[in-house]
């Protein structure tokens, strides 16, 4: 039985890299893009000026929401996990740039809620740029979309203009063969300080773009330890058997806790940005704890933090974590984008008879925190194709079992970072 040309429909993947990295106490890194060949088209298309949008109550709880639903369905229960919700967030945002009908609206819905996808660009460019970012303590985000060079493939101005002018996305056309390959992995490299050296293996001849977003931390403990504040000290796991690592001892001033948790703030230079620690309750297991929590909680439980004498004791631990997050995003209400036949990236470009869909999303996270500081990196890339009493006035808080944390912005509460430490050895 033949088909009909007209009804025989060709799908080609939208390849989209998402990279968050944070990054504390690391070299500079100097001509990050040396050796790139593809060609720029960002002279072609210069990024506009945008009016700020004041960060409300609605964007914050909107992205609690999303970020901690993300971290949820993202944790593995046998293992440290991670996830940089920021950087998804973003990346799917600039994507969405690109969705029409059905499959914008599951992407809104799922990324803004109620707030629409213009309203989230506008959200997003003013958080972005009110991120504060010093010397000591700095934050930068950088975006960038990989389009390949191809006569058939027609990418609408619109989508381009609108991540560049929201997102500062520098865009590059490239013939999409090994040298590419090299292009993308070097950016990657040098937005991340060399923290990720690749985020693409080889392309297919169905990919026809990228869209990546790195963000780096590069910062330092407000108050640094010294050798007399580490520790040898038992840490247990969830099935109970033990294991010997270096604790860091603290005296902190902010304590968290509810009903279920409890825990503390603590800062980076300049306060800027906190790693936050909450431990479950002893009669509560991490499972039950995380399946709890909410991005309301959360901010709640931050804004509702109090001055007190905190011994926080934190294990030294780095470890890095993938997953595919195509099945997760799925969950969360994003379908229609990763269906060969139901997609609708019109908006995004035009390429004949062919169909433009999301085939995978990667997702690639690494930390390490010291008595210096902390070293965290994040790679997504999406292919479109105890506490103890002591004296009265001071809290003992020993992170001595499973955790959670987050790297967050003091401002607005938002997590950059959210993980799960199940094993510090692993």
């Amino acid at each position: 039985m033949r088909v009909s040309f007209k009804k025989k429909i060709l799908a080609r993947c939208l390849c989209l890299a998402l990279v968050a990295i944070v990054i504390l106490v690391i070299p500079a890194c100097s001509n990050p893009m040396k050796g790139i060949i593809a060609q720029d088209l960002s002279e072609d298309i210069k990024a506009k000026e945008k009016e700020s949008t004041s960060i409300d109550k609605s964007f914050i709880k909107s992205t609690a929401d999303f970020s901690f639903d993300l971290f949820k369905r993202a944790y593995d229960s046998e293992k440290n996990s991670l996830v940089s919700p920021l950087s998804v967030m973003i990346a799917l945002a600039m994507t969405a740039n690109g969705a029409d009908k059905a499959t914008l609206e599951q992407m809104e819905d799922t990324l803004a809620k109620d707030m629409g996808l213009d309203n989230l660009n506008s959200y997003l460019y003013s958080y972005i740029k009110d991120l504060p970012s010093e010397n000591k303590s700095k934050l930068s985000i950088a975006n960038s979309i990989w389009i390949r060079d191809d006569e058939g493939l027609k990418v609408k101005e619109d989508f381009l203009q609108r991540n560049a002018d929201y997102y500062r996305a520098q865009i590059y056309k490239s013939p999409f063969n090994q040298e590419t390959v090299s292009d993308i992995n070097r950016w990657v490299a040098g937005k991340t300080d060399g923290m990720i050296d690749k985020i693409v293996d080889d392309i297919s001849p169905e990919d026809i773009m990228f869209i990546i977003n790195a963000i780096v931390f590069d910062g330092k403990w407000k108050n640094q330890y010294s050798k007399n504040d580490i520790i040898d000290r038992s840490f247990t796991r969830s099935d109970t058997s033990q294991v010997e690592v270096e604790f860091m001892i603290s005296d902190e001033d902010m304590l968290i806790e509810d009903e279920k948790a409890i825990g503390f703030i603590k800062p980076y230079h300049n306060d800027h940005y906190s790693f936050v620690a909450l431990l479950p309750s002893e009669d509560m297991s991490i499972d039950e704890y995380i399946e709890s929590l909410t991005g309301e909680i959360f901010v709640a439980m931050l804004e509702n933090a109090k001055q007190a004498k905190v011994k926080a004791y934190i294990p030294k631990f780095e470890y890095d974590y993938d997953l595919m997050l195509k099945d997760i995003l799925y969950e969360m209400g994003i379908k229609d984008a990763f269906s060969a036949h139901e997609a609708d990236f019109t908006r995004m470009a035009e390429l004949g008879v062919d169909n433009i869909y999301i085939d995978q999303v990667l997702h690639k996270t690494f930390i390490s925190l010291d008595e210096k500081g902390t070293k965290a990196a994040a790679v997504t890339k999406v292919g479109v194709k105890l506490t103890s009493a002591g004296p009265e006035d001071q809290v003992f808080i020993i992170l001595d079992r499973p955790f959670v944390f987050a790297i967050v912005d003091n401002k607005t509460k938002l997590p950059i970072f959210i993980g799960s430490l199940m094993d510090p050895a692993a």
